[in-house]
């Protein structure tokens, strides 16, 4: 039998785009649940900093990540040159779904693979510093 995927919790500490209600619920059963896992600040400031912790997550088997958009959380990854194994990584968006459902994913042995499909190396990953600008055509 396998090991069970390990857990990574976001705490989207900066941006706080994610609901708070959304990100204490989670963390709270989490912490009820005796089960081990990494909390982080905000893996968006990781991957602007190109975080070593980064490359250890990716590289350390299946995970379960409690975060944002999985094509987002895929290229905070790609982009601190620690891309997601495709099928040893499910994302749990805090923005959109509701914190039983995220929990009850976490707690589940089940790893959904749901990485959005695609190459990624570092080079393709999006430049924090483009500004999109609209089009005069």
């Amino acid at each position: 039998m396998s090991a069970p995927p390990r857990i990574l919790y976001c705490n989207c500490t900066y941006a706080q785009v994610v609901p708070e209600g959304t990100k204490k619920a989670v963390l709270q059963k989490l912490c009820e649940s005796g089960v081990a896992f990494d909390a982080v600040a905000d893996l968006c400031e990781m991957s602007a900093r190109r975080d070593p912790a980064l490359q250890r997550l990716a590289s350390g088997g299946p995970v379960k990540i409690a975060a944002c958009y999985p094509r987002a959380v895929k290229w905070l990854f790609a982009a601190a040159n620690a891309p997601l194994p495709k099928d040893g990584a499910e994302i749990l968006n805090m923005r959109v779904q509701p914190a039983e459902d995220v929990t009850a994913a976490l707690e589940s042995p089940e790893l959904k693979p749901n990485l959005p499909a695609g190459k990624v190396s570092p080079a393709e990953a999006p430049s924090p510093n483009t500004v999109a600008t609209p089009s005069t055509s």
